[in-house]
């Protein structure tokens, strides 16, 4: 993405008229020109409290701009959508006033469309939920630098939160809760909780989030090139025919590494899948040297670990109760230290109770605490933390 020129100079609060007015005409507030002519924005903070409100002025977001939404439920009626950029010392950024309670919902959307589409770099989105888009719930395409926090993506008519395109770079999605994603129109095949398709970039992480009865995948990594980071997530209930669809689609394998041809070495750090109707985690057909270490796979409907044709490097997993068996390798796979290796014993789990996972964060949005899935080890299997 092209970046802005706009540098933070100091906070300036303006009524919602006064912002959108500025915004609108000038592309932010600005403070004069830089030494190579082009203007300075300063932060500007709008707060809003209307659907209107909301769409103006993330339409005219600038370098700096701070959107502040105060708590209920918002029904645009067009894609909230921006092409803007900020800086790593601008940031633009979207979120809930205070500790208030947002949420997004796109059902008097028209047919097709997505509730929010960032196409700028560095903007930060947190505490807000996204539900009941007739198609994407939150996309980010081609942006650097972003961080996507304590979000929630539900019930959405195709994946709840996707990052896509090249140059897709450096950006943080953590503590998101995506659930109940389906598409109707592929009977259930597309929606993921998360996707990270179509695309390339380095430095990509996901962390903390819980992908749960969606139609299709919890995580799918379908043709997206480059390495992504995804370390204490969960992903479970995925799969499964929620809808009463006759047709239904939907895959379901827990953490889907790759596909479509590429060849890319994810890293998959302390992690677990359970309940999914295919694997728990599979490379889907990617032959680099995905890393997975610390994972546990439980009572999937198929198998806890899939690599069966690539060079994936497993140490320290653990799959229990997985229908299809504990895991199924290929030659070229280096696996050690896995409680399916020789000499490696399976430590009991402390609770095979899920029901606190499902509980409430906690106050920063981190995981709930719980004893589901753990051992006790120091050496095998996910913390579940």
């Amino acid at each position: 993405m092209r970046q802005s020129t706009g540098r933070h100079r100091r906070t300036r609060t303006l009524s919602i008229a006064a912002a959108v007015a500025v915004a609108a005409g000038a592309g932010g507030v600005c403070l004069g020109l830089s030494d190579n002519g082009s203007a300075q924005a300063a932060s500007t903070t709008v707060t809003v409290s209307t659907t209107a409100q909301l769409q103006s002025a993330v339409a005219n977001a600038a370098a700096g701009t701070v959107i502040q939404v105060r708590a209920g439920t918002y029904y645009p009626t067009a894609t909230l959508k921006s092409t803007a950029d900020g800086t790593s010392s601008a940031r633009i950024t979207l979120q809930a006033y205070g500790s208030e309670k947002v949420k997004i919902d796109g059902s008097k959307l028209p047919a097709g469309s997505w509730l929010a589409g960032v196409y700028g770099d560095y903007w930060t989105v947190q505490n807000i939920t996204w539900q009941n888009s007739p198609a994407q719930g939150f996309v980010v395409t081609s942006s650097a630098g972003g961080v996507f926090k304590n979000l929630v993506t539900a019930n959405n008519g195709d994946s709840g939160f996707t990052l896509r395109g090249d140059g897709t770079t450096n950006n943080l999605v953590q503590n998101l809760d995506s659930y109940g994603n389906y598409d109707a129109a592929g009977h259930g095949q597309n929606a993921d909780g998360i996707a990270i398709k179509f695309g390339s970039g380095t430095g990509n992480k996901v962390t903390g989030a819980r992908l749960y009865n969606n139609s299709d995948d919890g995580l799918d990594l379908w043709q997206f090139s480059s390495p992504v980071t995804i370390e204490h997530s969960w992903s479970y209930g995925n799969g499964k025919n929620r809808w009463s669809d006759s047709a239904f689609e939907g895959n379901g394998n827990g953490f889907k590494l790759g596909g479509g041809g590429v060849t890319v070495a994810h890293v998959v750090n302390n992690n677990a899948a359970w309940d999914n109707t295919l694997n728990g985690f599979t490379e889907n057909s990617n032959t680099g040297a995905v890393l997975l270490n610390r994972n546990t796979a439980y009572a999937n409907t198929e198998v806890g670990f899939y690599f069966a044709t690539g060079k994936a490097r497993l140490a320290k997993n653990l799959a229990v109760s997985n229908k299809g068996g504990l895991d199924k390798l290929g030659s070229s796979t280096v696996s050690a230290g896995n409680n399916w290796d020789s000499g490696v014993s399976t430590p009991s789990l402390k609770s095979t109770d899920a029901s606190t996972a499902y509980g409430a964060r906690s106050s920063s949005g981190s995981l709930p605490s719980t004893t589901f899935l753990t051992t006790g080890s120091t050496t095998i299997g996910s913390t579940m933390n």
